[in-house]
């Protein structure tokens, strides 16, 4: 691999390194946000240490079907009955730092249930667990980059960062992309959803045009009569056009 060290892309051996603009300033949620108050206790708060990218950052992770299980990218048929909630098509392009279709790299996403809810020991709000929900999926993009996950339509839910604080509607995405280099954890939200505004973690995102990379588009030509309604999310793992990093809650 080469490095072009002005621009930090990574391209084989051979070829000339893709140049791009940089991201313009609010892109990416700072480290630490103040409205968002539980990054003043998790910011680092010395200064980062440059670590040199060395070959097992820059190749790998080595990935492939046999981490997958059947039914691991429908979430609503991994128990023996329907969970609740409304079913949708969750599906997109995955896209490298060069803007090209990745392939056979790994989706994985976690969610709530329609009511809000996790499937985990400290998520304790009032809401009902749904048995046949756990809540998390994976699978491998396709030759053109494509991904697809039958799942439910979260809900909404209280975290507790302010007043009346209430989460949008949102699924959890973690991808690693062709190399560690490339690692993006991040959320898709639903369009139109009231709770915008109010929201300390997407607003910690502060271009408009980074926020609305996090909005999934709704589809109706990929909705399935009588079955369920289409998002679609696509994904840039880097360049100026990147989906913000947003590993919150």
């Amino acid at each position: 691999m080469t490095v072009s060290e002005e621009r930090q892309i990574y391209t084989p051996l051979g070829e000339t390194p893709t140049s791009y603009v940089r991201e313009p300033e609010g892109a990416q949620p700072p480290l630490d946000f103040p409205p968002y108050k539980s990054t003043s206790l998790r910011h680092p708060t010395q200064p980062l240490v440059y670590l040199p990218q060395m070959i097992t950052e820059v190749t790998g992770p080595q990935l492939g079907p046999a981490l997958l299980g059947e039914g691991d990218s429908d979430l609503t048929t991994q128990h023996e009955g329907m969970p609740i909630g409304e079913r949708i098509i969750v599906y997109g392009r995955v896209f490298d730092t060069e803007g090209k279709p990745l392939r056979d790299t790994l989706v994985e996403i976690w969610q709530a249930n329609a009511a809000g809810r996790y499937r985990h020991k400290w998520d304790r709000w009032p809401a009902e667990l749904d048995p046949n929900f756990t809540g998390a999926g994976r699978c491998l993009t396709d030759g053109e980059g494509r991904y697809s996950f039958t799942t439910i339509k979260p809900g909404p839910y209280p975290w507790g960062n302010h007043h009346n604080a209430w989460r949008p509607a949102h699924i959890h995405f973690s991808l690693l992309g062709r190399a560690f280099t490339q690692r993006l954890v991040t959320q898709m939200y639903f369009p139109a959803d009231p709770l915008f505004e109010f929201d300390p973690i997407f607003n910690s995102v502060r271009d408009p045009g980074g926020r609305e990379r996090m909005i999934s588009r709704f589809s109706i030509h990929e909705s399935v009569p009588n079955w369920a309604l289409a998002y679609e999310f696509d994904i840039y793992l880097r360049g100026p056009g990147a989906t913000p990093f947003e590993a919150a809650l």
